[in-house]
């Protein structure tokens, strides 16, 4: 059974900082491109950041140069380094798997339960 399970959101101040973890199971998890994609509420999803199969990494404008994205293949986790956040960063943060044995990222079957990031004073 493929799980994958989110942590780390919380509330916190402008400017401050968040890590957010995905925890994957029940996958080869090294063959899968994986996704972070968040949804405020009254809007649709939007990716946010993904990386690759062999570490490549592209991100929302949204979020260039505050955000980063990383992965952990022997854990089987992914991550995401979470800068310098605004208020407009206020959202719900879910991971997704890609398509399997492909390089780049496209959403794909997989998705955690999802995680609150408030970026709030």
């Amino acid at each position: 059974q493929v799980q994958l399970v989110e942590s780390g959101g919380g509330l916190v101040q402008p400017g401050g900082s968040l890590r957010l973890s995905c925890a994957a199971s029940g996958i080869i998890f090294s063959i899968f491109p994986m996704g972070w994609h968040r949804q405020a509420p009254g809007k649709q999803r939007e990716l946010v950041a993904d990386i690759t199969t062999d570490g490549a990494t592209n991100y929302a404008d949204s979020v260039k140069g505050r955000f980063t994205i990383f992965r952990d293949n022997a854990r089987k986790m992914v991550y995401l380094q979470m800068n310098s956040l605004k208020p407009e960063d206020t959202a719900v943060y879910y991971c997704n798997t890609g398509r399997p044995s492909t390089r780049n990222y496209a959403p794909g079957a997989y998705w955690g339960q999802g995680t609150q990031v408030t970026v709030s004073s």
